[in-house]
């Protein structure tokens, strides 16, 4: 379950008007049912391939016991049958796990055409010589990015002095020393103003648990402040204008006898000085320690500061709830007794993002503004009541703000497509550019000591460039930062975007993906993907590695439900919490559509999503199994009546619900896929995967979803567990991992579509 204010976490090969609906009465429990003692845990089963009848793995399938806990929840009664996988480190759910994962590994191996379909994947992924991103750039002319070559796994940190200067390695995370079988991989980079150091931090193994280190630039060797526990999910240390200081937020620090709930709790923000202890840092915020300041336990504090600006910025996130609380205080102050904050904004003026110049903040606003607005307010006498509108309620919806010298840059969503306005400081009028071959686009680089911004654009079917803008020639100039790659404009293939009707009458945007020239006949082996959660959207994304389903005569489609934000907060709010069935319900919708109009068809069609997007494709084929040939769910929330006794599901709360109120209840039971599943029911097959340091969804989820839809369905299709130990929620992997678990989800799609090189002989 990805946190909403991370760039969403796609862990598969594609990227990845509200209205709401009432809410069905509950059904009875799914898994009701008499109890039938299953053989224990050493006893295992061979699986047979629905296609061939045969034998599929050499390994065989481990069955797991059925040991019901009941719970009554106001008056209602729900069975877990495998509420003991929850013990992860218990010795016999290790076993159970691990034996579901080699089967996995033999079956998706034996797969015919999937070290093929891997190779070209390899080959589509290395067509350009490196990809560069994540950029920081300097009024000297020094540019700060991350950079991996097409032979490499991780990226590393680059720098350079002009966009045609050499460039220098900095920081290379595979040159740290790893036992075998973990990797390294970098979390955040920040450079200090005077560039002579560089916070960054290292995580491993995917698990982001993250240590800061502090790069002496000149000597080449990290200097002795390394400070662990790095809570880098909401903010990135960031430094004072003195760049001998910076201000970091860290976790708690457990024990083995903390209980899950409480592991992301009490997160304290600090300012450290270069060469001081960290365990003696200055306390700067945290939960019941400052008054003017209101911080529960469960909430994340950091401090922001801006160069050129005399004030700090107090950022207070509340779980994953979009809604900030802001304040702020002159820079002097901070580490002071007594720190006399001063709020900018709570929670109830659904203020999501904001940007700070100088001493004005802009602020981005849901409060009577469905699709958000703009303001800007002084931080010398913050006044939200008050605040300037700059740009006011409308059609588009405003995504982001970022601030450079000569004006204020602003992402908006226009019709399924990112567009840039920009916001002049002096006249406040905000102007649309007009981006290059009229692609998406999305500023990926601004600075407050320059004019201009970087800019990236790209359609569904093409890579873009990267672009620097010219605000007084209003010009886009290539920066040559992005080299072309020999599969990042190959014709043939094309996108169209629709709208469908939905359930309730209201229509969802989809996006479809093909190969020109497709024949509408059924025929075509299709993915819809989708995600519907924390107001996030679906944007235009491309990959050249997805070329390698497109020319199979594949189809792409992203489905843009309730529950994301591509039509501002209403949407967001249309599938959430007891309005969450809007969500699969859209989803559903969108499967009938792409079978009625013959793109495909029940058998050539597969749901594919992760972590909250794991969500609605559990509850997808749950509700409507017959729709769906296959699916795919990656780290999955999928019990979602237990998922706030986990670590990071108290701060999911705010998304879900809690089982602490009946509504809540009611709400969460109805999006639990674990509890709709129905013995005797014929499931499509199914695929799911997870990371086991995964530190956002738990893996045994999947792991109850796994044993349940096995035990349950009677299709005679498989239902496969693949289990990655080197990984977590897909964050910090490396790029074989991605690149394995792509070519093996596709094969095992192609396999049960019963496309002919994926069949047995």
């Amino acid at each position: 379950m990805a946190n909403n204010k991370l760039v969403l976490l796609v862990l598969l090969s594609l990227v990845l008007g509200g209205c709401a609906t009432r809410m069905s009465t509950l059904p009875p429990y799914a898994g009701k049912k008499e109890i039938i003692s299953l053989p224990e845990l050493d006893n295992k089963t061979e699986l047979q391939d629905p296609l061939t009848g045969g034998g599929i793995s050499n390994i065989l399938l481990p069955v797991a016991p059925v040991r019901p806990v009941i719970d009554e929840f106001y008056g209602m009664k729900v069975v877990d049958d495998y509420r003991y996988m929850e013990d992860l480190n218990n010795t016999e759910v290790q076993t159970w796990i691990k034996g579901q994962a080699d089967y996995a590994a033999s079956v998706l191996k034996q797969i015919p055409g999937r070290d093929a379909l891997m190779a070209r994947i390899k080959e589509l992924d290395s067509g350009a010589p490196y990809r560069s991103y994540y950029f920081n750039r300097r009024p000297d002319g020094t540019i700060y990015y991350y950079k991996m070559l097409s032979s490499e796994n991780v990226e590393k940190l680059y720098v350079r002095h002009g966009l045609q200067g050499p460039e220098e390695l900095l920081v290379d995370p595979e040159k740290r020393n790893a036992s075998e079988g973990e990797h390294h991989s970098l979390q955040f980079y920040n450079p200090s103003p005077d560039g002579k150091y560089i916070l960054y931090g290292i995580t491993k193994n995917g698990s982001e648990v993250t240590t800061l280190y502090v790069l002496d630039v000149a000597a080449g060797r990290d200097l002795a402040d390394s400070i662990d526990r790095i809570d880098s999910w909401y903010s990135i240390p960031n430094w004072l204008p003195d760049g001998r200081s910076f201000v970091y937020a860290r976790w708690q620090k457990t024990t083995p006898e903390t209980p899950p709930t409480e592991m992301y709790n009490n997160s304290r923000t600090y300012l450290h000085h270069l060469g001081g202890n960290a365990d003696q840092d200055q306390l700067l915020l945290s939960s019941g320690q400052f008054s003017q300041v209101n911080i529960e336990p469960t909430d994340f504090p950091s401090v922001w500061i801006t160069k050129g600006s005399r004030f700090a910025v107090a950022q207070i996130q509340h779980g994953d709830n979009n809604e900030l609380s802001l304040y702020c205080v002159p820079q002097e102050y901070l580490g002071k007794a007594n720190t006399p904050w001063v709020k900018i904004c709570d929670v109830s003026d659904s203020v999501v993002d904001f940007s700070r110049i100088n001493d004005d903040i802009y602020l981005i606003s849901a409060k009577g503004a469905p699709r958000y607005k703009l303001m800007r307010t002084s931080l010398a006498r913050p006044d939200f009541a008050k605040a300037k509108i700059i740009i006011p309620p409308g059609e588009i919806v405003i995504e982001r703000a970022s601030p450079a010298k000569d004006a204020l840059y602003v992402r908006v969503l226009d019709g399924g497509y990112n567009r840039i306005i920009r916001v002049d400081y002096v006249s406040l009028k905000p102007k649309g550019l007009s981006l290059p071959n009229n692609g998406s686009g999305y500023v990926i680089s601004s600075n407050r000591e320059i004019d201009g911004v970087f800019v990236a654009t790209n359609t569904w079917t093409t890579e873009g460039r990267i672009y620097n803008y010219d605000p007084q020639k209003k010009t886009f100039t290539d920066t040559g930062l992005k080299p072309q790659g020999q599969f990042d404009n190959v014709p043939g293939y094309e996108s169209k975007e629709v709208k469908v009707k939905s359930h309730d009458g209201v229509f969802v945007p989809l996006s479809i993906i093909y190969k020109s020239g497709i024949i509408l006949d059924g025929t075509n082996p299709t993915i819809l993907t989708g995600y519907g959660s924390y107001g996030i959207s679906t944007s235009v994304n491309f990959d050249p590695m997805n070329i390698g389903w497109l020319e199979r005569g594949g189809v792409f489609a992203m489905a843009h439900v309730r529950g994301g934000g591509e039509y501002g907060k209403e949407w967001h709010l249309a599938g959430q919490k007891l309005r969450k069935p809007n969500t699969w319900k859209d989803f559903i919708a969108c499967a009938q559509y792409l079978i009625d109009k013959k793109y495909t068809s029940p058998d050539r069609l597969a749901g594919m999503g992760g972590s909250a997007g794991g969500l609605l494709i559990g509850r997808a084929i749950t509700e409507r199994p017959d729709l769906f040939a296959a699916a795919i769910i990656g780290a999955g929330s999928l019990d979602m009546v237990r998922m706030e006794t986990t670590a990071n599901g108290v701060p999911n709360i705010p998304e879900f619900g809690s089982t602490k109120t009946e509504e809540g209840f009611r709400g969460l039971y109805e999006m639990s896929s674990l509890h709709h599943v129905v013995n005797g029911v014929h499931y499509p097959a199914v695929l799911l995967t997870h990371g086991i340091n995964d530190p956002r969804v738990d893996p045994w989820e999947s792991a109850k979803m796994t044993a349940r839809l096995q035990a349950a369905t009677a299709s005679g299709k498989p239902i496969l567990f693949r289990v990655d130990y080197e990984a977590g929620h897909g964050i910090g992997s490396t790029k074989t991992q991605y690149l394995e678990e792509t070519a093996d989800t596709w094969a095992f799609l192609l396999w049960q579509f019963g496309v002919k090189d994926f069949q047995k002989k």
